[in-house]
């Protein structure tokens, strides 16, 4: 299981969130607190996630041009929380696994290949072996951002 830890442990830097396999690092995250964009580290790739558009978050190798997309998950339903996502050209179909929990399961050809929870406020991966890190690492910053955004909604719906 993949895990967010806390901003700063683990002996990453102020701002940065490593991410956890069995309590040891194996990639770290730097998100933005005021946008749908991040930085990440994971061996020795670096990766720039963003916010693309309205309802697209993107993901492409800090090496790679401006515009260029190798990871994309797009809102397919707001209505349903249905999302897909494209990872390195593979085609993930992203549905609640449960909405009381805000967890979603990931799904490739009718097979599940990862599901996400929560542990306190940060979120879960639990994945098949032959998920790559890149995939899951995305995959844990678009549940990071989907919550941000619940927390958002649920608090101006609390005015």
């Amino acid at each position: 299981m993949l895990e967010l830890g806390k901003s700063g442990s683990q002996g990453t830097g102020k701002g940065t969130i490593p991410v956890l396999s069995d309590g040891a690092v194996v990639a770290t995250l730097h998100a933005s607190n005021w946008k749908e964009a991040a930085t990440a580290e994971v061996g020795e790739r670096s990766w720039v996630f963003r916010r693309r558009g309205g309802r697209e978050l993107t993901g492409r190798w800090a090496a790679d041009p401006e515009d260029a997309v190798r990871l994309r998950a797009r809102q397919t339903s707001s209505w349903r929380g249905t999302w897909t996502m494209e990872l390195d050209g593979v085609a993930v179909t992203v549905t609640w696994a449960s909405r009381w929990k805000g967890t979603h399961s990931y799904v490739v050809d009718g097979r599940q290949v990862a599901e996400s929870g929560r542990r306190s406020t940060r979120p879960t991966l639990t994945t098949d072996p032959g998920l790559p890190l890149d995939h899951a690492v995305f995959m844990l910053w678009v549940e990071l951002v989907l919550g941000r955004r619940s927390a958002t909604a649920a608090a101006a719906a609390a005015v």
